[in-house]
């Protein structure tokens, strides 16, 4: 069995900017390291930090950290989060991805600018996802988050509009709500489109596509709570139909081995190179 790991997959420099924070805070600080939330959407990945010393907690617990050291992850946070830590003497050490970090900047300014002419923030995202919540933040929740066509319903088109991503969307999904908003606007020389998604992200779904071809079998390895994840093994299925998503290598099958000759290995921005290593290890020896 030929077995071959993407060479391309695993983490991004935004979450390897965060993952480092972290390591680095954890060999450091006697009185413990929080993480706001999931440090990153792969659970074997924070159990591994869990494991080192890191605490995940929720926004709500944020009373109870005065005096603490609290990481900021790579989704970024709102303006609402950082008054808060203020408040109870909370240290922050901010891991932001600077691709996140240089769009809340941008969806404050946009926001800033549509309100001087009674218009729209609109963002292309998840509603509810922690990136999503940051960009949201920055306008005071006025923005007008979309997550498919159906949603433009939402938006008042005799009024403008300026257009957002978050960084992980789907290209071929912005381009379509991107066009569907100029076809419906009343004034399109009105509306102002920022292209906004992470090309270190949305360019691995054209490589994922050609290496998935290239198997008869296929392994995506990420976390249930990875939204980059689900696109990226989507496109896998795509190209190659016989792709299977697992978050470790528990979840791997002997059947969708057998008869088969080569099995690629790829995952999400999410995923770290050791566990794909991990989940390809635990082929071979089920394929001997």
């Amino acid at each position: 069995m030929h077995i071959e790991i993407d060479e391309k997959s695993g983490f991004c420099f935004g979450v390897v900017k965060a993952i480092t924070a972290a390591e680095e805070l954890l060999s450091t600080r006697e009185g413990g390291v929080w993480s706001l939330g999931d440090i990153v959407h792969n659970r074997v990945e924070v159990t591994r930090l869990e494991q080192l010393g890191l605490h995940t907690v929720e926004h709500d617990r944020l009373p109870e950290l005065s005096g603490k050291c609290v990481l900021i992850r790579a989704h970024g946070e709102p303006p609402a989060t950082y008054a808060l830590a203020k408040r109870y003497g909370i240290e922050l050490v901010d891991a932001t991805c600077p691709v996140v970090a240089k769009l809340q900047e941008r969806v404050r300014r946009a926001w800033e600018e549509m309100r001087t002419v009674g218009g729209q923030v609109v963002i292309l995202g998840k509603p509810g996802h922690a990136e999503v919540v940051g960009l949201t933040g920055q306008t005071e929740e006025e923005a007008i988050v979309v997550q498919s066509l159906n949603d433009l319903e939402r938006i008042d088109f005799s009024r403008p509009v300026c257009l957002l991503s978050q960084t992980t969307q789907s290209l071929s999904l912005f381009q379509a709500v991107r066009e569907e908003i100029l076809r419906r606007a009343y004034h399109p020389e009105q509306v102002t489109v920022h292209d906004t998604i992470c090309r270190q992200v949305s360019n691995r779904g054209p490589h994922l596509q050609e290496f998935a071809a290239r198997f008869d079998v296929v392994v995506f390895v990420s976390g249930s709570k990875s939204s980059n994840g689900k696109v990226l093994y989507g496109l896998c299925r795509e190209a190659n139909e016989r792709t299977y998503k697992v978050e470790d290598a528990s979840e791997l099958r002997p059947e969708w081995f057998e008869g088969m000759q080569s099995v690629g290995v790829c995952g999400a921005t999410s995923t770290p190179k050791w566990l794909m290593e991990e989940v390809a290890g635990a082929i071979a020896r089920m394929t001997r």
